[in-house]
């Protein structure tokens, strides 16, 4: 069985994915920054921790371990935070996926990498594969040069955007729009949700099972993999509150120039999917169901 390597190990997509991967039979060898967040009970599981912008820290490891493919989920992703220090958002999102590829040329098969709907400029929405890009945001900018860097790679490659994941709370990991709302509502605080922004949420389960889909079938390329349904947060946060018998009434509706934030959101991206529907068997689950699935 084939051997993955996986960056941004701690976060919500890279815990998942490890499980999944684990599950599977997969050998997994994990990058995170820091001590490892998550509980693993395998043979076939080890951890490093790695700082991706060293020049030769990964590559030393990439050399013992000699992966049959590298996932890099490792980014800097808050919009804000990139906005206010591009050099780091540059060294991390851009200078480290171009010396991580590199070493991956050298040590390994297949090289995938976890893009966004913020390439996009959000002026018509439901985006496809083959839609020209256009940043509006620094975070958005970093992502492009990225993807830009990765279609030059010398072995296969893939890289697979998807668009405002949300899930169960992973250890020591950060809130998401679902894990937000529901924690808030149940402590009583009041909430402000946008109602003019537009996206298809991801269920991080369907995007991890899609990620192992591109793996399993070295599925070269762009793909989009996101949920179907098109949504705003404020739709999603009243669709939380009705499931989980929450007070909606916490829930105030705004728009976002109720905000000042440093970095510009697209205002309607969420992704044409029929592309990994049909060529991978991608097969998202509609956004209440999933609500069911998460209440357990």
């Amino acid at each position: 069985m084939q051997k993955i390597v996986i960056t941004g190990a701690n976060g919500m997509v890279g815990q998942n994915l490890v499980q999944i991967l684990l599950k599977k039979g997969y050998t997994v060898v994990a990058l995170g920054k820091g001590d490892q967040r998550f509980k693993v009970q395998s043979d076939q599981f080890s951890y490093y921790s790695a700082d991706l912008t060293h020049p030769f820290e990964v590559q030393s490891i990439l050399a013992k371990e000699q992966p049959d493919c590298i996932v890099h989920c490792a980014a800097m992703t808050q919009v804000d935070d990139c906005e206010l220090n591009q050099k780091e958002a540059h060294a991390l999102n851009v200078e480290a996926t171009a010396r991580l590829l590199l070493d991956a040329e050298a040590y390994s098969k297949f090289f995938v990498f976890l893009s966004t709907d913020f390439v996009f400029d959000g002026e018509t929405g439901l985006y496809s594969e083959t839609d020209p890009v256009k940043p509006i945001s620094w975070y958005g900018q970093t992502k492009v040069e990225a993807e830009a860097i990765v279609e030059t790679a010398e072995i296969p490659w893939a890289i697979i955007r998807t668009c405002l994941v949300y899930g169960l709370p992973v250890e020591a990991g950060r809130q998401n729009l679902f894990s937000w709302v529901k924690s808030s509502l149940e402590t009583g605080k009041a909430i402000k949700v946008v109602d003019d922004q537009w996206r298809t949420p991801t269920w991080v389960q369907d995007l991890v099972n899609g990620i192992v889909l591109v793996i399993e079938q070295k599925a070269t390329g762009i793909w989009h993999l996101s949920g179907e349904d098109l949504l705003t947060p404020y739709q999603m946060a009243h669709a939380i509150a009705e499931k989980f018998n929450l007070d909606k009434s916490l829930i105030e509706r705004v728009t976002a120039n109720n905000f000042s934030q440093p970095g510009k959101r697209p205002a309607r991206t969420g992704f044409t999917i029929e592309k990994a529907k049909t060529r991978l068997g991608y097969a998202p689950g509609d956004f209440r169901n999933n609500l069911d699935r998460l209440k357990g």
